[in-house]
């Protein structure tokens, strides 16, 4: 029995030869591609977004108001004032489409509005009926109580920023206090977005805070902080507001067929003949970078609302380069395919030593099918001898996808940037109308899936196919790269799907250039 175990027996052969397919059957490179999408779905999943949940409330009713309405105007936006309420928000500089030149309007449903106002238990406060008088320059709003309590406020607009500023001034002979609060009803939003944080969005102990439709759809959450604020975020636009006051209690929930965030504040003291001023603020306008950065002198962070994803050090300076580009050519196309070929240029060295090295794969086959052949049956000396040969050429059968592994956080930075690129929501291109949505009549896919499958036959080596060769094995997993790009591709945003086709053309033309110098 002892003979049969010893280092030569055919026991031991085989159990080298198990090993040995063991260590040469390393994750391909799309192994890689599918771990890495797997690695970012886990830790979205192990690391959710930290909210206090409470149990869903029963819905508040919403009503209407008798108030006047006036309309107030700025550069940029206009608003409609009811009393307590703003509401039928226009954006001047932004369109619904670029088919429909009509503004886009915020909060201009029947039940959609802005409430900001006061609760009290010592004295009366306004309501949402009450009538203010108007003074003679038409600025400021006034109302006085029964006991002697002045109430003025006076709205104002910079920007895409409104500020409320409410002066209370106490002319009776006993202390008062009041709450302010704020709420905005909001109509919620179609869907939500995976890439593109929506929903409902509190910023409470300097902890940004999301709670997407669908969350806000089963339970509510509530928040505690010194200071924050609070609103709504679709994928362009922003509703948000932050009471200019400490100890605030924050809520999100679902109301009826309405979204509901509000604020309150602890109760300000104004003592017998004193004056106390309370601003409010207000964002309503698009997510763009500089806008938000101008808006946070009066709402400090609401620049963290601009999502630009995991990869926002290539997300920000990308979307700079296009707006850039954009304003040298005048065309939103234009600019991407500026922005690839300079992208891929600085990239050159890169690509050249990988495009060397997948040349030099080329050269090698005789050499690494003869050594296949004399050591068939020797698994070990088969991997230690091909190793050598990879070691003497300076090369590795994973050079050539260096430039692909390169090219993913770039992918999903593009990715980010045109989702969240206001201006790009109706650019034009060609036959395409939105290069921030799909094509349409998927060309530009299928031009992509074509450019790749050539760009893949050019650089792959000749081989045999030996399953002992990992080249080979790695040559059958990526033959099937172009068809599932294509198919992933045919549903993302014509802009990427540009990038990626540009990318693929300069790629095949950097190979020619290579294999031309190096004749």
């Amino acid at each position: 029995m002892v003979k049969y175990l010893d280092n030569n027996s055919g026991f031991n052969q085989w159990n080298a030869m198990n090993a040995n397919k063991a260590r040469q059957k390393k994750p391909g490179f799309l192994s890689w591609i599918l771990m890495f999408l797997l690695a970012w779905w886990l830790v979205g999943l192990l690391f959710p977004q930290k909210n206090t949940a409470t149990e869903p409330l029963q819905p508040i009713a919403i009503e209407q108001s008798s108030a006047a309405v006036r309309k107030i105007d700025s550069d940029k936006i206009s608003i409609g004032v009811q009393g307590l309420r703003i509401a039928n928000i226009s954006l001047k500089d932004f369109h619904k489409s670029s088919k429909i030149s009509e503004p886009v309007s915020l909060l201009d449903g029947e039940n959609n509005f802005i409430e900001i106002g006061f609760l009290s238990g010592d004295t009366q406060v306004p309501n949402i009926n009450t009538k203010w008088n108007i003074d003679a320059n038409n600025s400021d709003m006034i109302w006085n109580n029964n006991s002697r309590i002045k109430f003025n406020r006076n709205i104002s607009i910079e920007n895409y920023v409104i500020r409320i500023s409410d002066t209370i001034k106490n002319n009776s002979t006993k202390e008062i206090s009041v709450a302010p609060y704020a709420r905005v009803i909001h109509p919620g939003g179609t869907k939500s977005s995976a890439a593109v944080e929506t929903g409902g969005l509190v910023y409470a102990n300097s902890d940004l805070n999301y709670a997407n439709w669908i969350k806000l759809n089963k339970k509510s959450f509530a928040y505690s902080t010194v200071r924050g604020y609070f609103g709504f975020a679709q994928q362009y636009w922003e509703t948000i507001i932050s009471i200019d006051a400490n100890d605030q209690t924050i809520s999100l929930k679902k109301n009826g067929d309405m979204y509901l965030a509000d604020g309150n504040v602890a109760p300000v003291k104004i003592g017998a003949g004193q004056t106390q001023t309370i601003d409010t603020y207000v964002f309503a306008g698009p997510r763009i970078g500089q806008v938000l950065d101008n808006a946070a002198e009066n709402i400090p962070n609401i620049n963290k609302t601009m999502d630009y994803g995991w990869f926002w050090f290539f997300a920000q300076p990308m979307l700079w380069m296009i707006n850039w580009l954009f304003n040298m050519v005048g065309n939103y196309g234009l600019a991407i395919i500026l922005m690839t070929l300079i992208l891929r240029l600085l990239m050159w060295p890169l690509t050249r030593k990988s495009y060397t090295s997948t040349m030099m794969m080329q050269k090698m086959q005789p050499e690494l099918q003869r050594i296949q052949k004399l050591y068939v049956n020797d698994k070990a000396r088969l991997q230690m001898e091909m190793m050598k040969v990879y070691q003497a050429h300076k090369t590795s059968p994973m050079a050539g996808c260096l430039p692909m592994l390169v090219q993913i956080p770039i992918f999903f930075a593009l990715y980010k940037a045109l989702l969240i690129s206001v201006p790009m929501r109706s650019a034009q291109f060609l036959w395409i109308s939105d290069l921030a949505a799909m094509d349409p009549y998927f060309i530009l896919p299928i031009l992509m899936g074509a450019t790749m499958m050539l760009q893949q036959y050019l650089q792959s080596p000749k081989i045999s196919k030996d399953d002992n060769n990992p080249v080979a094995a790695s040559q059958r997993a990526m033959k099937w790269m172009p068809i599932l790009f294509t198919i992933m591709f045919a549903w993302m945003p014509a802009g990427l799907v540009l990038y990626w086709t540009i990318s693929n053309v300069f790629s095949i033309f950097q190979m020619y250039i290579i294999k031309k110098t190096n004749k």
